[in-house]
């Protein structure tokens, strides 16, 4: 089954953290990296740039807008994923759970619904 790992953190808190501690979390970010990788179930993988980069887009009444930055306003901002592929639930929960992000921010585990099944 596939699932994403969507992580979850505060932009302002790893903008203002410390070089010693952003170094430490960047460390952690690589290890984890290498043992998904190494265990053979990472799909894909990437980090987002922060939401003053985003661009967001819906329809209104028939008119399109477009709004720099986000949409919503909260705590945290989903800052990157992993897409893996694993057995089960339980699987993916405890790869969740070794992700440094689950740590300083929230981790979801969210399984995909591919396109056929729709």
């Amino acid at each position: 089954m596939e699932f994403a790992i969507l992580i979850y953190s505060s932009e302002e808190a790893m903008q203002n953290a410390q070089p010693a501690a952003r170094n430490e979390m960047l460390a952690a970010y690589g290890a984890y990296t290498q043992a998904i990788k190494a265990s053979g179930i990472l799909l894909g993988s990437n980090r987002l740039r922060p939401t003053a980069s985003a661009t967001t887009v819906r329809i209104r009444d028939g008119k399109t807008q477009v709004l720099n930055g986000p949409f919503a306003e909260t705590k945290e901002q989903l800052a990157g994923y992993y897409l893996i592929d694993v057995a089960d639930l339980d699987t993916a929960l405890n790869w969740a759970s070794r992700c440094p992000g689950a740590g300083a921010g929230s981790v979801e585990v969210r399984p995909i619904w591919p396109m056929d099944e729709y």
